[in-house]
């Protein structure tokens, strides 16, 4: 009774529940499913998100899975959002795992998530454009070339121009 108002839509499907709630109301939403003690979904399984392009009348979709360890049971959130400036809360305060599945929803689809502590790169490069999974990315597009970046590489090299025996094990003798 107390989530009755804040859903839009609800259904079951291949025995998931599935709900789509409106963004404006996530915060209190989510809150009120992990603090609950009669609702305790106090694992946050996964965040992604879909991009419908043409198919629907909101482009993006952010979809959340939760866990209730204790009542055994799954539910699927979803929110829609529109096209131009896509964002929804971070719910980082409230699963701190949600902080690397944000972060990689950002960089995939270009989905905002406000208030997240630390949103940027995850999977592609610093100067990498785009959101390669979001259906508009160019297929053929090109990349910015950047140096080669392996710090790894660079210490063995410079390695290999000293006595290795000397360096096995410790400091030199």
């Amino acid at each position: 009774s107390k989530l009755g108002n804040q859903i839009a839509s609800a259904s079951v499907e291949l025995g998931d529940a599935i709900v789509s709630i409106h963004r404006s109301e996530m915060l209190n939403f989510f809150q009120i499913l992990k603090l609950d003690t009669q609702l305790d979904f106090s694992m946050l399984l996964d965040v992604t998100a879909v991009d419908w392009l043409d198919n629907r009348d909101a482009r993006f979709e952010v979809v959340y899975h939760l866990m209730s360890l204790s009542k055994k049971f799954r539910l699927r959130v979803k929110i829609q959002l529109e096209e131009q400036a896509p964002e929804v809360d971070s719910l980082v305060p409230l699963w701190p795992s949600a902080n690397f599945m944000e972060r990689e929803v950002w960089d995939m689809f270009g989905i905002e998530f406000a208030g997240h502590p630390d949103l940027r790169r995850i999977l592609m490069y610093d100067e990498f454009e785009g959101h390669p999974l979001r259906k508009d990315y160019p297929l053929r597009g090109k990349q910015p070339r950047v140096p080669l970046r392996h710090p790894e590489v660079e210490n063995t090299s410079r390695l290999m121009h000293r006595d290795p025996l000397v360096h096995i094990g410790g400091a030199a003798k």
